[in-house]
């Protein structure tokens, strides 16, 4: 599956792997790496080897999962189109609760109680995830985990996850990416190692430029 995905992303690119001219996060921090996962949702073969992956993982490892919850606003799609495979429910969490109406921030129904998923595109260092994680369970969800369809794999993320008593399960991660990337041409083998320890530790640029 991871190896599945992997060429998916790469080959719509909505993954961009660039350590020779690094991206700049929003942080501050240099980045080797671009994902854009929102392009799987305009290839029909890659929307289709996405949305039946993460329903897979729901039905392997949260099969008493009653309802999906998708982050805003990039997760909103993919827990829409997996709902409607898995025939469940599903809403969506606000970054932060509408300021009219009925100032929701949990769309859609929820039951105190219910066991939720979360359905969620990308997971760097975790933090936004894990606010909507919170908030269902201020609501009084029993969240049963995360499914995301790339994830870094970085030491924060995966401590917040911890520290937080979430599971977090994803089709493809880094290291499996660039490994299928350094195997297609996409980058050399020099490169994959560079993009590995950018991964161990964000802060140290060693890596930009091969140093």
């Amino acid at each position: 599956m991871k190896e599945l995905i992997a060429k998916d992303l790469l080959s719509i690119q909505a993954v961009f792997l660039r350590p020779e001219e690094p991206f700049t996060w929003a942080s501050g921090i240099k980045s080797p790496i671009y994902c854009d996962n929102r392009l799987t949702l305009t290839s029909v073969n890659v929307r289709n080897d996405v949305e039946n992956g993460l329903a897979k993982l729901i039905r392997e490892n949260y099969p008493e999962a009653e309802v999906l919850m998708g982050t805003s606003t990039a997760g909103i799609a993919h827990a829409a189109i997996v709902g409607h495979i898995l025939q469940m429910p599903m809403g969506y969490v606000r970054a932060s609760s509408k300021d009219h109406g009925r100032q929701n921030q949990i769309e859609g129904s929820l039951i105190p109680g219910q066991k939720v998923v979360v359905v969620e595109d990308l997971i760097s260092t975790g933090g936004s995830v894990i606010d909507v994680v919170n908030v269902l369970r201020e609501a009084g969800a029993e969240v049963l985990g995360i499914v995301s369809i790339f994830t870094y794999g970085m030491a924060k993320g995966l401590k917040r996850l911890s520290e937080a008593n979430v599971k977090n399960i994803s089709l493809c991660d880094l290291d499996a990416l660039v490994k299928v990337a350094s195997a297609n041409g996409y980058i050399t083998e020099e490169d994959e190692q560079r993009i590995l320890k950018f991964r161990d530790n964000p802060s140290d640029e060693s890596w930009i430029g091969g140093k």
